[in-house]
């Protein structure tokens, strides 16, 4: 992902609302696949990580990307954004 992508990314996900939240129990099966899922549907997601979560925001960003073969956009104190490419008949997001 380039640098302009990147930026293109982070400016999509600066108005959206966390669709999750991480909390105390932090990554579960379920959660990954609920992830996974809207990774699909959306191709941009946003999640939050609450404030009982004791687990460092940038490593879970990184094993959900690893888990749901995304990329990291952005992880912005407790907030993460993940995107990966769409189908490509179904691709919603275009990247410059």
């Amino acid at each position: 992902m380039t640098t302009k992508q990147r930026a293109y990314l982070k400016s999509l996900a600066m108005t959206m609302d966390p669709i999750f939240q991480i909390g105390k129990s932090s990554m579960t099966p379920g959660l990954t696949a609920a992830i996974s899922e809207a990774l699909d549907a959306r191709e941009l997601v946003k999640i939050s990580v609450l404030q009982n979560c004791l687990d460092d925001p940038r490593q879970l960003a990184e094993t959900i990307a690893e888990r749901t073969k995304s990329q990291v956009v952005q992880v912005i104190g407790k907030k993460i954004v993940l995107y990966k490419e769409g189908k490509k008949d179904k691709k919603k997001i275009i990247l410059p």
